[in-house]
């Protein structure tokens, strides 16, 4: 009689058993797992493709970029053709570094550090938009990024051990 008393559960008993169940399959999933590789290609995309707007072809900088860095965006102490390539440049290689999880906290920090230059001296009335993307590139940069990542990878193969983020 107890056999059948356990297996006719009370209406609702199996969804609280199915609810505890998924809380603590959800408290062993780490927060990395599941937001760095969405951080990674979000913030890959922003930069992705703001590059593409200043390229002709594979990675011809156009005239109208160069207009740009001379009259809207001038920087200081770097000449606008100079700062024209390297914004360009670093549009496009960072971004695709991250979407591979490649050299991501490089990436990361150096697109932080461009995101730190476009709120200063570019556009500082966007804060709101930089300090989304900061949100994203400083996870990456202080949490890594993640295990759908080739740096995870290279890490498991030649660094066996801990997380960094837990050193």
């Amino acid at each position: 009689m107890t056999d059948l008393a356990a297996t006719t559960m009370r209406p609702g008993s199996r969804l609280r058993q199915l609810a505890v169940c998924a809380i603590h399959t959800l408290d062993r999933v780490s927060l990395e797992t599941v937001l760095a590789t969405p951080a990674r290609l979000f913030i890959a995309a922003v930069f992705l493709l703001s590059g593409r707007t200043k390229v002709e072809g594979v990675l011809t900088v156009t005239d109208s970029t160069y207009f740009l860095f001379e009259y809207e965006y001038a920087l200081p102490l770097i000449p606008p053709p100079v700062a024209a390539h390297l914004a360009t440049y670093a549009e496009h290689l960072f971004p695709l570094l991250l979407i591979v999880g490649l050299a991501s906290r490089l990436s990361a920090a150096a697109l932080l550090g461009m995101t730190a230059v476009i709120q200063a001296f570019v556009y500082p009335e966007a804060w709101m938009t930089h300090l989304g993307w900061a949100a994203a590139l400083g996870f990456i940069l202080f949490r890594g990024p993640g295990a759908l990542s080739l740096d995870h990878l290279i890490r498991r193969r030649f660094m066996p051990g801990p997380p960094a983020h837990a050193v």
